[in-house]
């Protein structure tokens, strides 16, 4: 077998034997159709989307890039762990099928069409990679090449968008009659911008409006654009280089993904494509190639996969820990670090004001801000995808832990100076950032299951009662529902400490007896 034939193949094996089968649902133009489907190319059907998908994992992770690093890891049964050196890390050997981040979140990405920034060394395949999920698109190699953006200190918004036609800019008599020559990046359904922390500023906030919006704007003509899924690059994670990255720009980036070092144990497939003069990106099978329409059942298919209630009140009590911070506002609900944030006040006086907690014991003292809107939505898109991708229906509480770091990465900021990371033991985490934010999640799951919420959760019992619709509530039962809310808030508030759980479930308190009390006034006006 030549070694153009090695990077060709894909396995017919299911790539996940254990998988439970999707229910096909019924279609009545089955009715007219043969026993058995078949393709264009003469072949069966395609396999399902989501072992496509893994199709295409495993055949750029055993072909294409060259990456041994799984830490992305699942168990099914006791694992071996081993304590490795004079920090006495653990070198764990997972008894289940587990990935490597580098091509997983990718991958992600495209199925999701979000947005992913790979960070890391040069020449360590961060380009290589983006590049292969254009070819996943249907593209050929050299369009994805041509296509791709290189950030440089000189990038105007034309070099990026487009260029008026200079005939028109002579002859037009209006901005209407200017036509523009608009890049041809711009269409594509894959985009790649490398070195992005290369671009001016004012380049960068018009590539911002393309990331977020969809669509380029040049002398008041509009370029609408496809949902994409976006690859940038930089050599570290900071907004360093050439020019800062601004705020905006950085905060609409979904997932960070590190190019980790590469292994010498594995120069030998090096040598072999150097002899065999093979280039990955030019043999992909078609097999794993996708079309657009395949990428919108597969994004309909993703977003199909549901979240039960016990992961979701795992994440909503995580995300509460954070917020808070109770010297930074008078008015109960600007008691937040975005308060102290907006004001301008030094971060240090805000930590010394606040003096009434465990600083050790709580997790919100860790950062100096909280979770977004917009870090919740693709937190749940993105577990969505990693339980789809391994082929379940619903998303699992491990799923939620080893893609929350990805997306969290450079949103959820560390307090480097909490009393947290000046434990010994914890140095670790004051540098390894996704493990910090793996260990923070382990940390809320365990107070969460600490205060037994599960089965004790008061204010989830009022939720779901308000959530059945008031239509028929008698005033005497309104205030009956009013009285009760009432003393939960005082028996929550009995305590001395405000911790960020705390502060959420009496703002959401606050939000129900708002309604019954809006709701009240209603009937007596009847």
């Amino acid at each position: 077998m030549s070694a153009f034939d090695i990077f060709k193949r894909v396995s017919r094996a299911p790539t996940n034997p254990g998988v439970a089968v999707k229910p096909r649902q019924f279609d009545v133009a089955e009715l007219y159709q043969g026993p058995i489907q078949v393709s264009a190319a003469g072949e069966e059907s395609a396999a399902p989307l989501d072992e496509k998908l893994r199709q295409a994992y495993f055949w750029i992770v055993n072909n294409a890039i060259i990456s041994p690093h799984y830490d992305i890891e699942y168990h099914d049964g006791p694992a071996p762990s081993y304590a490795i050196g004079d920090t006495r890390r653990s070198l764990v050997l997972p008894s289940a099928q587990s990935y490597s981040s580098f091509i997983l979140l990718p991958l992600l990405t495209f199925a999701t069409r979000k947005k992913c920034l790979f960070v890391g060394g040069p020449g360590r395949g961060k380009t290589a990679s983006a590049i292969l999920m254009g070819v996943l698109a249907g593209y050929a190699v050299g369009e994805v090449r041509r296509a791709m953006q290189h950030g440089h200190p000189q990038m105007t918004i034309a070099d990026l968008l487009g260029n008026p036609l200079p005939a028109d800019l002579i002859n037009a008599q209006s901005m209407d009659e200017i036509r523009i020559a608009w890049r041809s990046w711009l269409s594509m359904r894959v985009k790649i911008v490398d070195e992005y922390n290369r671009i001016p500023t004012r380049t960068q906030s018009a590539l911002l409006t393309v990331m977020g919006d969809n669509y380029a704007e040049v002398l008041n003509h509009i370029f609408e654009c496809p949902e994409s899924a976006w690859y940038l690059t930089a050599n570290d994670d900071q907004g360093g280089g050439t020019y800062q990255v601004i705020e905006a720009l950085r905060d609409r980036i979904d997932v960070i993904v590190q190019a980790l070092a590469f292994n010498p144990r594995f120069l030998n497939d090096l040598l072999l494509r150097i002899e065999e003069n093979a280039r990955p990106e030019e043999l992909a099978p078609r097999e794993i190639i996708f079309s657009e329409k395949e990428i919108d059942q597969m994004g309909n298919e993703i977003r199909a996969i549901s979240v039960p209630e016990e992961v979701r009140r795992r994440l909503e009590f995580f995300c509460s820990q954070f917020e808070l911070s109770e010297t930074a506002g008078v008015q109960f609900e600007y008691m937040t670090k975005d308060t102290a944030r907006l004001s301008g006040v030094d971060w240090a006086q805000v930590v010394a004001a606040d003096n009434g907690r465990d600083r050790l014991k709580d997790l919100g003292c860790q950062t100096r801000n909280g979770v977004s809107v917009r870090n919740l939505m693709t937190l749940l898109v993105f577990a969505k995808a990693l339980a789809y991708f391994r082929g379940n229906r619903a998303v699992e509480l491990e799923d939620l832990r080893q893609i929350l770091p990805f997306v969290l990465h450079d949103k959820l900021q560390p307090d480097l100076e909490a009393p947290f990371f000046c434990v010994p033991e914890n140095a670790g985490y004051r540098t390894d950032r996704l493990s910090w934010l793996r260990r923070l999640f382990d940390l809320s799951c365990d107070e969460f299951n600490r205060l037994d919420l599960d089965r004790n959760d008061p204010v989830s019992d009022l939720a779901e009662e308000f959530a059945l619709g008031l239509e028929g509530i008698s005033e005497r039962e309104t205030r009956a529902r009013l009285t009760k809310i009432e003393r939960l808030v005082s028996e929550l508030s009995k305590g001395r400490k405000l911790y960020g759980h705390l502060y959420d479930d009496l703002q959401k308190l606050k939000y129900l007896h708002q309604r019954y009390t809006n709701y009240l006034h209603w009937l007596r006006a009847q």
